[in-house]
């Protein structure tokens, strides 16, 4: 008799985030004690929990000793032009129900990610431009104009939420980097650094974690690098000091502690592209008429809450982003 051992990844639908995971910390308790839960399901950059007083009293202490250099540049002025349909999801929520593989696949790995430092944190500009470069992000946040935006944020395993980011528009790296012409993608790598990281000791997994846009798509107005979270600089579970937000694609897409920035005429293969390429695809535009393989993507719950509304082409974003993808009926372009 054959017995199949599931690869970290691996996930029946069953195991997606469903109405008791979002309001039972218990039973989220339960799930992940039954056995693998969705390693696979990119969403898992960023979750988010109902968890009690206590959560936020552990995040206060874990970063009481530690004082952000760029706190001082915290609260932005925000831009009126991103405005929301929902009210803006409890900081708490946002900030302490997370996936982040690189320190293991606990739903409460935002106490792990206290143990990432921050300081030097230097990113690596380079490929196909004009002279590559390293800088340091506190250099980087200088050369810079920070404002604060309000994203909805779509996650592939059906639950969303609105929160304020803090950061800059992509654009602006993009020209501090100078491409050549011939530049076609930017394929982003997060950090990798198995002795902080110990989820990154994990072999089946190929760190770094990997991303990647078009040029077209790094040049949208709507593309966005974040470095803060509701007026203070970002936490290090929802992925200090840089990271993507882009936010008419899948959660997966918005990669956390981002190190080196390579401007290519090769399109990147992302992390779960590479890992599971028939269910997480380059593009990952929202869309609910095309389904993940094992759920549906037609509907949303909006954490915090009860609520579940219907999920928008484009996370709601099409008026910004429709215009990208003309022409490309026959990619792949949401999964």
């Amino acid at each position: 008799m054959l017995t199949k051992v599931k690869k970290g990844w691996e996930l029946p639908e069953s195991a997606a985030t469903d109405e008791s995971v979002f309001r039972s910390r218990r039973s989220l308790i339960r799930g992940l004690a039954a056995g693998p839960i969705l390693l696979g399901a990119p969403a898992l950059l960023m979750g988010c929990k109902e968890d009690g007083g206590a959560a936020s009293a552990v995040v206060a202490e874990a970063t009481a000793n530690e004082v952000d250099p760029s706190a001082s540049l915290y609260p932005v002025t925000r831009n009126l032009r991103y405005r929301l349909d929902r009210p803006i999801t409890d900081e708490e929520l946002a900030t302490t129900y997370n996936n982040y593989y690189e320190f293991g696949s606990s739903k409460n790995i935002w106490k792990k990610a206290q143990a990432l430092p921050l300081r030097p944190w230097t990113i690596k500009i380079h490929g196909m431009v004009e002279k590559p470069f390293e800088i340091g992000i506190d250099d980087l946040l200088q050369q810079v104009q920070l404002e604060e935006r309000l994203y909805r944020h779509r996650c592939v395993e059906a639950w969303s939420m609105a929160v304020p980011w803090s950061g800059f528009q992509m654009s602006q790296l993009v020209e501090l980097a100078k491409p050549l012409s011939s530049a076609k993608y930017l394929r982003f790598a997060s950090f990798n650094d198995p002795d902080v990281a110990g989820g990154q000791r994990a072999g089946w997994y190929p760190w770094p974690y990997i991303e990647g846009v078009t040029m077209e798509e790094a040049m949208n107005e709507l593309a966005f690098m974040g470095t803060g979270l509701y007026g203070k600089p970002m936490p290090k579970q929802n992925g200090a000091p840089l990271r993507l937000v882009l936010p008419w694609k899948y959660g997966f897409k918005s990669s956390k502690g981002i190190v080196e920035v390579e401007f290519t005429d090769k399109r990147p293969i992302s992390f779960w592209e590479e890992i599971q390429g028939g269910e997480y695809g380059f593009w990952a535009n929202v869309n609910p008429d095309v389904p993940h393989p094992r759920w549906s993507q037609m509907t949303e719950r909006v954490l915090g809450s009860d609520e579940r509304v219907p999920t928008l082409l484009y996370n709601g974003y099409g008026e910004y982003v429709a215009g990208l993808y003309s022409g490309l009926e026959g990619e792949r372009l949401y999964m």
